[in-house]
């Protein structure tokens, strides 16, 4: 058996027809408390990971599935749009992607199809959009959608959703050329202007994913995601004294390329997270997963001397560079990278878990889950609005003024990255 294959079938134990597999949440008594909620939700105190004081400490009545499920519900009711087959669809398409994923993410964790038949209905509707089959028009669009697809695969077996991830991986890879900067992927695919950290983050955690997924038998997948992070590596976007990853590249009239100190956002930081989790189910080359840990401490851990700071005192997750707590803050872009950031460091964290024996990377494991499970209840406590209802505003620590739907993806991709 494969890493890959060893991973899935530890982690979800409902895909009979591949033998893969998620673990389910901690099981609840009969009085609603959970007997692994101490061990759920909170950070060792070993290694790196010290735990931050004031934080939450576990909720009796919190059950990550059923939050989610709320979230979700709540979801499809303020933002779908049957009749188009989208949430919210004056907010950009790739919102969507996202939002997509993160359905697809819940059935998986919970080994249910309760909303299948929405799922396969929004790929069957926006599959026509742009150039079709998802191929937008940039890459970091394509991108989205296409791990979506990734993900319907897993979930189904049906190789017709990995058929359409391999068309968006050829598509993009189109957008790679050797100059400027020496490769990577334009963002903007007609007018080839921008080299930006999250399209090519996208694109190595695409490659890699397909090439898991089919075995290795295609070994170019694999050869473009190692020559895409290598790149990457050196491009300069990794800002070598926070290791925190700004925006994308500039150049100077001899193309020359370098860090264009652009905002440091979540989902810059997310996205490779899971693609270095999925070079490592690929090659065994602890490197990658060292990267992973290097970037994911940078943000919930960073010196004190780092700027910006993606964490808060309490351990929460801030998108700093958007003012979330001001009412004129994140666009509706930015909302929804914390949730992408999320949901990948949930990745890494079982990865991590489950292949690296270490004790300091162990520990390293459980205090990313301790992390979700802090946010995933501060959000639930403080983001909601008083009436109970399951709509989220941007600020997991509050206060609720509305929501949008990037702020309720966010959301949803956070409390789905908790259930375990």
């Amino acid at each position: 058996m494969t890493r890959l294959g060893l991973f899935l079938f530890v982690l979800a134990s409902h895909w009979v027809h591949l033998g893969l597999g998620y673990p389910s949440a901690p099981q609840h008594r009969d009085d609603g408390s959970s007997p692994d909620a101490a061990a759920h939700f909170n950070a060792p105190t070993a290694g790196q990971m010290a735990p931050h004081a004031g934080l939450l400490r576990p909720r009796q009545d919190f059950d990550a599935k059923e939050v989610s499920k709320a979230a979700i519900d709540a979801m499809n009711t303020k933002f779908y749009a049957s009749s188009q087959a989208i949430w919210s669809p004056s907010d950009p398409w790739w919102l969507s992607g996202i939002t997509l994923t993160n359905v697809i993410d819940y059935m998986l964790q919970t080994n249910s199809i309760d909303y299948l038949d929405q799922v396969k209905t929004i790929i069957e509707t926006q599959r026509a959009a742009f150039n079709g089959d998802f191929r937008g028009e940039s890459t970091d669009d394509t991108g989205w959608w296409a791990l979506a697809m990734v993900r319907m695969y897993d979930l189904t077996g049906d190789s017709a959703y990995l058929d359409l991830a391999r068309a968006d991986e050829a598509y993009m890879y189109e957008s790679w050329t050797a100059s400027p900067c020496g490769g990577g992927i334009y963002v903007d695919i007609k007018a080839k202007t921008y080299k930006n950290a999250i399209a090519n983050e996208l694109f190595i955690k695409l490659a890699v994913s397909l090439y898991n997924r089919l075995g290795g038998a295609e070994p170019s997948y694999l050869d473009h995601a190692l020559t895409a992070w290598s790149w990457f590596q050196g491009s300069g976007m990794i800002n070598g004294s926070s290791n925190l990853i700004n925006d994308g590249l500039a150049s100077d009239s001899d193309g020359v390329c370098f860090n264009n100190k652009l905002p440091v956002w979540t989902y810059n930081q997310g996205v490779i997270l899971g693609a270095l989790a999925e070079l490592y189910l690929a090659t065994a080359d602890t490197t990658h997963l060292a990267s992973a840990h290097a970037i994911a401490d940078a943000v919930l851990s960073p010196p004190a001397t780092t700027t910006p700071q993606l964490a808060s005192s309490d351990g929460i997750l801030t998108e700093a560079s958007c003012r979330p707590d001001e009412s004129d803050g994140c666009d509706h872009d930015q909302q929804i990278f914390k949730g992408v950031f999320a949901s990948n460091l949930a990745e890494l964290a079982r990865v991590t878990l489950l292949f690296i024996s270490g004790s300091n990377d162990s520990d390293r494991g459980q205090a990313y889950r301790g992390f979700l499970g802090r946010n995933a209840q501060t959000a639930f406590a403080e983001a909601r609005p008083g009436d109970g209802t399951h709509l989220y505003d941007v600020s997991w620590t509050g206060p609720f003024r509305n929501s949008t739907i990037g702020k309720q993806a966010s959301a949803v991709g956070l409390l789905v990255a908790a259930i375990g």
